[in-house]
């Protein structure tokens, strides 16, 4: 359990530090890694991983937000995940329960997949490949892992953005990893993550692209703070991945 009271909120680990992110995962439930240590996990440097930021410009409109807000943009893409070998999975619907998402949960969500062009790189599949092995070196890490990929981006068009709109939650994951891609004219979008009891462990704005956050959800719950902006459209683009042991989320799980 961690305490916000004892936590530096410039609680990056120190990547040089033995075990450092499976010790943080396992004590406080998160692990927050910065810039330069995320290029270094998944062996891409900042200047390809920026490269990667246009594939964010053309993603279509939610249409399932319930708040009926046009303020999220997102693609969908499910794997499976064993070692280091990726398997697309068939197209899917993305689902939560309403236990999980009481806001947007208990209907399949179809959404477009990223664009081939990003699937097929080899930055894209590092970044997934590379994160498993992180999370693999925790205790009791399965054979497969069953992986959703979503790429966000949440922009203030109608004044107001919101990253979470069903607020504080879990996934349904055991895993969620958030990376922020870019942030550009933006106020607010601050990441909080809170032990089961609702006590808060972590407040803090990715302000940085690539910004690594990875989230035991088992244990711990999360949300980000509505972004707004003071002048034109501003933006939050964000690659959010889930991992589960015991296969994707379906209406009869």
């Amino acid at each position: 359990m961690c305490n916000l009271e004892f936590e530096d909120q410039t609680d990056f680990i120190n990547l040089f530090k033995k075990n450092a992110i499976t010790d943080a995962l396992l004590q406080k439930g998160f692990a927050l890694i910065n810039p330069n240590d995320f290029s270094k996990i998944v062996n891409i440097s900042l200047f390809e991983l920026n490269k990667l930021k246009s594939y964010w410009h053309n993603l279509p409109l939610d249409p399932y937000l319930k708040d009926g807000g046009d303020y999220r943009f997102r693609r969908h893409a499910s794997y499976t995940i064993q070692n280091k070998e990726i398997t697309a999975s068939p197209y899917r619907a993305h689902w939560q329960s309403l236990e999980h998402n009481q806001l947007n949960g208990g209907i399949q969500r179809w959404y477009d997949l990223p664009e081939l062009s990003l699937t097929k790189s080899t930055s894209w599949q590092r970044i997934l490949v590379e994160i498993t092995q992180l999370i693999n070196l925790l205790n009791s890490a399965p054979a497969k892992w069953f992986v959703e990929a979503h790429q966000f981006r949440i922009d203030t068009r109608s004044g107001i953005g919101r990253p979470t709109p069903e607020g504080i939650h879990r996934d349904g994951a055991d895993y969620v990893v958030i990376i922020l891609v870019d942030r550009v004219g933006i106020k607010g979008g601050e990441s909080h993550i809170f032990n089961a009891d609702g006590s808060i462990c972590l407040a803090k704005t990715l302000s940085n692209s690539w910004t690594l956050l990875i989230i035991d959800d088992t244990r711990m719950l999360h949300e980000t703070t509505p972004i707004t902006s003071s002048s034109l459209i501003g933006y939050r683009d964000s690659l959010v991945i889930t991992y589960r042991r015991s296969g994707f989320q379906n209406p009869n799980y």
